[in-house]
């Protein structure tokens, strides 16, 4: 008898507890109303092409793309990144050379040239651009969560 009354109540807080989760207004994309009325695009919106390095919000961020990148080859034959940014062009191009993480497989060996699964560089690495966040974001970058903490800890 008492353990049904514990799992009815432990069933009846759960259901509370994610109704109340549930219940919680969250940022949503929306589109046109009805959803199967056909709206034009938005413009694209312009890189940002300055070459300046732009800061990272977090260590492991991948950086950002700081020029132009339109017409660059991706394929099994080539990648134009790398006619740049591997090591051995680096020299000549004075572009920063890719991590050496992207010289080593999965299991952390050393590779004579770029690891495959790090050969889509548009598959962490994107261009800069001046469009405003699709939803609003409180984001804060960790050095200003440091800035914040008390001194003395």
């Amino acid at each position: 008898m008492m353990r049904r009354f514990m799992l009815s109540a432990c069933a009846g807080a759960t259901c509370l507890v994610a109704g109340a989760l549930f219940a919680q207004e969250a940022p949503r994309l929306t589109g046109p109303e009805p959803f199967t009325k056909e709206s034009p695009a938005p413009p694209m919106q312009r890189q940002v092409t300055d070459d300046v390095r732009r800061k990272r919000n977090y260590p492991d961020q991948p950086p950002l793309i700081p020029h132009a990148i339109e017409g660059y080859a991706l394929d099994l034959n080539a990648n134009k990144c790398l006619a740049c940014h591997a090591r051995k062009f680096t020299e000549q191009s004075q572009a920063p050379m890719i991590s050496v993480t992207h010289y080593q497989d999965r299991e952390g060996n050393t590779l004579g040239g770029v690891s495959p699964r790090r050969y889509s560089c548009l598959a962490c690495h994107v261009p800069q651009t001046g469009a405003k966040p699709l939803v609003p974001n409180t984001f804060v970058d960790m050095d200003a969560l440091v800035e914040r903490e008390p001194r003395g800890r």
